[in-house]
């Protein structure tokens, strides 16, 4: 194991990553729960989306783990399987099977562009700012997940912005500000406590203690209510779920799937755009989740990164994740769920010490657990995963330091990357926002033959993705 994962020589042990493993697994058990909930709305077996949720994220994590022997895990990714339920089937009209077809087809061009060097080229293309920009930036996003969990902030009508009909009606606007909620709910207060009880922990340096904060707010919130313990030892059902994995296990390929996905010439140009808004989504946002965490926590070094730009293969562990992440999407819409990609949420494990693809090879065990654990798992609330991913969010948005704030040039660009990931809840449309600036300011100093011609491109396509958006 040592031999294999080289944990010396990544500063690491087995417990360490063991601990890390954990972490990430329950910071991100969640996506076994929400993501049927989500998917099953448009007509896909729930227990066939449970099923395919679990073994997309086993294949793609263990992938990043035994590959790339990188800490990162893999599942449907949040944002993107909404895109696929409201936009592509609801919206659109699409069926659940050609929904499907899409996003394997995604996933075929991610490795394309993967294994002809396209995406480590972005990277290459980055500047350094908008580089720590992207990684404080996700640090921003993650707490604010954190906070979104926990239930600490309620979305209430701004009074300002109501609209006053002539018969003196008010009707509130679709405008909304942030609110604190009321410190009387026992899930919010379960959040709270959780939150003091890590923070408590980190600044004591008590090992594993983001795991341990987890572990101890779940316990917390036995007494309190919120954890019900109901649902252990209910487990029936797996016989009907995998019964359910039969018919969305190849329906990406069956005759509702792709079969049919280009038989009306009508709508070739509507599916070409809502794969290549699948894919640019993908692809940004993992590579936002690997300059943002990799760099701080030395998971890719500078050594590694010279090495993916000067060699050709998959000789660098960058170049290895970005080969597992493409594959993985494939996979998914193989079993029947929407894009897999790199989770944000992998930072909690990277924050308990996690360095090596061990932590990925636990956290895809504990998947594979949670075919029979389900309830298990299921008792960890948002509340008690929610502190972790603030405190680690805290810690990533050091990389705002490096940032040179006095200069416009390198702020204004900066602040969108950083800034709007959380405000559109979206890492993609902050590096989106962070490119288009650093265009805009590059132009008005007549500068713009400075901007390599990768992010020139990469920005058109944002540009292009944004007014396909509008349109569809």
């Amino acid at each position: 194991m040592e031999k294999f994962f080289k944990l010396k020589e990544n500063g690491t042990k087995v417990s360490t990553e063991v601990i890390a493993g954990l972490t990430t697994f329950f910071a991100m058990s969640y996506i076994i729960f929400v993501n049927p909930a989500m998917l099953s709305q448009t007509g896909i077996p729930w227990g066939g989306v449970f099923l395919a949720t679990i073994f997309a994220s086993v294949v793609g994590t263990l992938v990043m783990g035994l590959f790339a022997n990188v800490p990162y895990a893999q599942a449907p990714g949040m944002g993107l399987n909404a895109f696929f339920t409201y936009t592509v089937v609801f919206a659109l009209g699409f069926s659940w099977q050609q929904a499907l077809a899409m996003v394997f087809v995604c996933g075929i061009v991610n490795i394309l562009i993967t294994v002809t060097k396209f995406r480590k080229a972005i990277i290459q293309s980055i500047p350094v700012g908008l580089q720590n920009a992207i990684g404080g930036g996700i640090g921003i996003f993650i707490a604010y997940i954190g906070v979104k969990n926990a239930g600490l902030i309620n979305f209430t009508s701004d009074p300002g912005h109501n609209i006053v009909l002539e018969s003196g009606t008010v009707i509130a606007d679709a405008s909304a500000v942030p609110a604190l909620v009321a410190l009387n709910n026992p899930t919010v207060l379960l959040a709270i406590i959780g939150l003091i009880l890590t923070i408590i922990l980190l600044v004591l340096k008590v090992r594993g203690a983001i795991l341990l904060g987890i572990i101890g707010t779940t316990l917390i919130g036995i007494p309190m209510g919120v954890v019900d313990l109901s649902s252990l030892g209910t487990t029936t059902g797996v016989g009907d779920a995998f019964k359910e994995l039969g018919i969305t296990f190849g329906a990406a390929f069956g005759p509702e799937g792709m079969g049919s996905l280009f038989a009306d010439p009508a709508k070739i140009p509507l599916v070409l755009m809502t794969i290549f808004a699948f894919s640019l989504s993908d692809t940004f946002d993992t590579i936002g989740t690997f300059i943002g965490t990799g760099r701080k926590s030395g998971i890719f070094s500078d050594e590694d990164e010279k090495l993916m730009f000067s060699s050709s293969g998959f000789k660098s562990k960058m170049d290895k994740a970005l080969f597992a992440d493409a594959i993985a999407t494939s996979v998914g819409a193989v079993f029947g769920t929407s894009n897999t990609t790199t989770y944000v949420e992998s930072a909690a494990g990277i924050g308990a010490g996690g360095r090596t693809g061990l932590t990925s090879v636990v956290t895809a065990l504990l998947f594979v657990a949670s075919i029979f654990l389900a309830p298990v798992a299921g008792l960890v609330p948002a509340e008690a995963t929610a502190p972790a991913l603030i405190v680690v969010g805290i810690m990533m948005m050091s990389a705002f330091k490096e940032i040179k704030w006095d200069d416009l040039d390198e702020a204004i660009p900066a602040f969108f990357a950083g800034v709007f990931m959380a405000l559109c809840y979206s890492i993609s449309y902050g590096i989106a926002t962070g490119f288009i600036f650093y265009c805009l300011v590059k132009i008005c100093k007549k500068q713009f033959k400075e901007v390599h011609p990768i992010l020139i491109v990469s920005t058109l396509l944002f540009i292009l993705n944004f007014i396909i958006l509008a349109r569809i």
